[in-house]
C-alpha cells in the first residue's frame, strides 16, 4: 500500500516531495531497508535542500549500489562541489553495466570538466 502511494505521487506533477518525504519515511521504518533511505534522501534533497540529502548518505550501508554514489554526484553537483560530484559520478560509473546509465553518468561527467 505505501509502496503504491509512493509510485503514485512519483507519477504526479508537480511532485509532492513532502508527501514522499513522510511516505518514504514511514516505509523505512516498517521495512529497515537501506535503499528505502536512500530514496527518503533524494526526497529529503528535494524539501530541505541537497545538502540535509547528502548529510543522509554517509549512514548508509550501501557498499557497491551503483546508485549510492550517483545520488552523491548529483547532490554534490547541486551545491556547487564539482570536484568531490565528478568523483562521485566516476565512482557510479565503475559500478554500473547498463549503457544507459553509463551515457547519462558520462555527459554528467562531461558537464563537470
Amino acid at each position: 500500500m505505501l509502496q503504491a502511494a509512493i509510485a503514485s505521487l512519483h507519477a504526479e506533477q508537480p511532485t509532492d516531495w513532502p508527501q514522499l518525504v513522510a511516505l518514504y519515511t514511514r516505509l523505512a521504518a516498517l521495512t529497515g531497508s537501506a535503499v528505502v533511505e536512500l530514496n527518503r534522501a533524494v526526497a529529503v534533497a528535494e524539501v530541505d535542500g541537497p545538502d540535509a540529502g547528502l548529510a543522509m548518505l554517509g549512514a548508509l550501508a550501501l557498499d557497491g549500489y551503483r546508485y549510492l554514489p550517483a545520488t552523491r554526484a548529483d547532490l554534490l553537483r547541486r551545491l556547487g562541489r564539482d570536484a568531490e560530484a565528478r568523483a562521485a559520478y566516476q565512482q557510479a560509473l565503475e559500478l554500473t553495466t547498463d549503457e544507459v546509465e553509463r551515457r547519462f553518468l558520462e555527459r554528467r561527467l562531461a558537464d563537470l570538466a
